[in-house]
């Protein structure tokens, strides 16, 4: 789909957003799409994927290290113990996104996230749990939610996760490899194609 793609950095086609920003070739050629079963790395994307809401990826890329440093490397375990006093430190942090109720979300998803692994074995079992069959998604970066990113944001709410919306859920999905969303033409498609087909799906 030649509307869908533009020419990146050595004229190979890729998805078109990749250039909307100076830092995104480098994000969608090397992380968005491809498989992730690291728990941190999913709950630190499931995060920056809250703080987004109502704002654009770009603002969150510009200060992910700023968040990493802020979340303590987005270790689930060690953000659960952020009492009060965390909460007022990181809203005068200027490196993050100053959002009482969006740290306050982080905090407590940190503690569901501890229930979730106590619970499932891991975060990337629950999640790889739904991911859909390649054959039945429509064109790609032709939706922002999907019956599956209904179903875990609905899950995760019951749950007691906070900020996890089907959109959030679903652009969540599309980063960490649950699809292949990249566009027809984009050569990184395939690459993301390979390294779905290497990867072994968590089971516990």
């Amino acid at each position: 789909m030649t509307d869908k793609t533009i020419p990146g950095p050595d004229g190979l086609p890729r998805c078109r957003w990749a250039g909307s920003a100076p830092d995104f070739f480098q994000y969608h050629d090397t992380e968005w799409g491809f498989p992730v079963g690291d728990d941190i790395r999913l709950f630190e994307k499931i995060c920056l994927e809250g703080f987004q809401s109502g704002l654009s990826w770009r603002t969150i890329l510009d200060k992910r290290e700023n968040f990493r440093a802020a979340f303590q490397g987005f270790d689930f375990r060690k953000v659960a113990e952020f009492g009060e006093a965390d909460v007022e430190r990181l809203l005068q942090d200027a490196g993050i996104i100053r959002h009482r109720g969006k740290i306050e979300a982080t905090i407590n998803n940190a503690k569901r996230a501890c229930e979730m692994v106590e619970k499932e074995g891991s975060i990337a079992t629950f999640f790889w749990r739904y991911e859909p069959d390649p054959a039945t998604l429509p064109e790609p970066q032709s939706q922002s939610t999907s019956p599956e990113s209904v179903a875990i944001s609905k899950e995760l709410k019951k749950r007691g996760w906070k900020f996890v919306g089907p959109t959030t859920v679903f652009a969540f999905l599309q980063a960490m490899g649950l699809i292949n969303d990249h566009a027809e033409g984009c050569v990184t498609r395939e690459k993301v194609e390979e390294a779905r087909r290497a990867f072994n799906r968590p089971t516990g």
